[in-house]
């Protein structure tokens, strides 16, 4: 990388810039009842190489087509940044850590998983060291270290959630199993969290924390805050969600300092009263049906939870902004 691309990508500017920002979203988060805000999205890197198999190559012509676009975000009216995401195997990354089938379909552009052969209860923990699929992981983080640009965030591989990651191994084996074989449900959550944590911590120890970003776009956070995905929450119901998953799910998003956000794009009202309670839990993605349930969020939340909302044909943004001014929530506009 040419020294002059590498400065551009270290522009005291966009660094100052970016901090405004994020500090803004934290007297955001302190404020009592602010008037909602909005948040732009990301400005990612492109490259015609070929991630998987030269991710050295990829990594350096995707930060060198962000040099071009630093200015960017100083134009816009409300907050966008740079940034790398590797999101490789899509969804179902952590499904290919585990040995799973994961496959490519050209025709929706979307990785898929093949359910596992395996009975519930007999997952075993992969070796992160000789993993093949977390070798490529690491040898990304890597190649983007290397550069040494601090104005481009760096977004991990999707890492999900442990129930994500049980229901794409099992399908609907797994839901059966939690009411019909708790324990072997136990055990392949407990080993499914214990993975995920240990990939969690590898990028919080390697990759500075004002760069790390689990998510990014119009979820972003201040820096400190973890992600996780809580599509298929909606599958569970709160008995089930309580006793198997929960504890799990705040148990990831303790990995970082300051707790983290889950995404949500189902019907999973019904799981509020328990989200209320979960102390790592600070912040919700809605989007789809989820943000259709923006009033039942808003209503049940505790005061500082945070509700990030992506507007849709059912959750117009002049809605959303109506329930906001008389129900009061901690909202974000993407």
């Amino acid at each position: 990388m040419e020294e002059a691309i590498r400065s551009k990508l270290n522009a005291p500017e966009l660094l100052a810039y970016y901090e405004k920002n994020f500090q803004q979203l934290r007297d955001f988060g302190t404020a009592q009842h602010p008037t909602p805000m909005k948040i732009g999205g990301r400005i990612f890197g492109a490259s015609e190489t070929d991630i998987y198999t030269e991710p050295e190559k990829y990594m350096e012509e995707a930060l060198c087509s962000l040099a071009d676009q630093v200015s960017r975000p100083l134009q816009e009216p409300i907050f966008y940044h740079l940034a790398i995401e590797n999101w490789i195997y899509g969804v179902h990354f952590t499904d290919k850590v585990f040995g799973a089938d994961v496959f490519y379909k050209p025709e929706t552009g979307m990785w898929n998983t093949r359910c596992l052969k395996t009975p519930v209860g007999s997952l075993q923990k992969p070796e992160l060291a000789a993993n093949e699929t977390w070798q490529l992981a690491m040898r990304i983080a890597e190649a983007y270290l290397s550069f040494d640009v601090k104005s481009v965030f760096f977004v991990p591989p999707v890492i999900a959630s442990p129930l994500n990651v049980a229901v794409n191994l099992y399908g609907a084996e797994f839901l059966i199993a939690m009411l019909e074989e708790p324990e072997a449900a136990r055990h392949d959550l407990r080993i499914i969290t214990d993975i995920q944590i240990e990939m969690h911590r590898w990028y919080r120890e390697h990759i500075p924390a004002d760069r790390l970003q689990m998510i990014c776009g119009c979820r972003i956070q201040p820096p400190g805050y973890g992600q996780l995905c809580g599509c298929s929450t909606q599958l569970v119901s709160p008995a089930l969600y309580e006793e198997f998953i929960m504890p799990l799910d705040d148990e990831l998003l303790g990995v970082y300092p300051h707790g983290g956000l889950i995404h949500l794009c189902g019907s999973h009202g019904h799981l509020i009263p328990l989200f209320a309670k979960m102390k790592n839990l600070k912040s919700f993605q809605l989007n789809d049906r989820a943000s259709e349930e923006l009033a039942l969020y808003a209503q049940g939340l505790r005061e500082d939870q945070i509700i990030y909302l992506l507007p849709c044909d059912g959750m117009p943004e002049e809605r959303a902004v109506e329930i906001a001014r008389t129900m009061r929530p901690k909202m974000i506009l993407a």
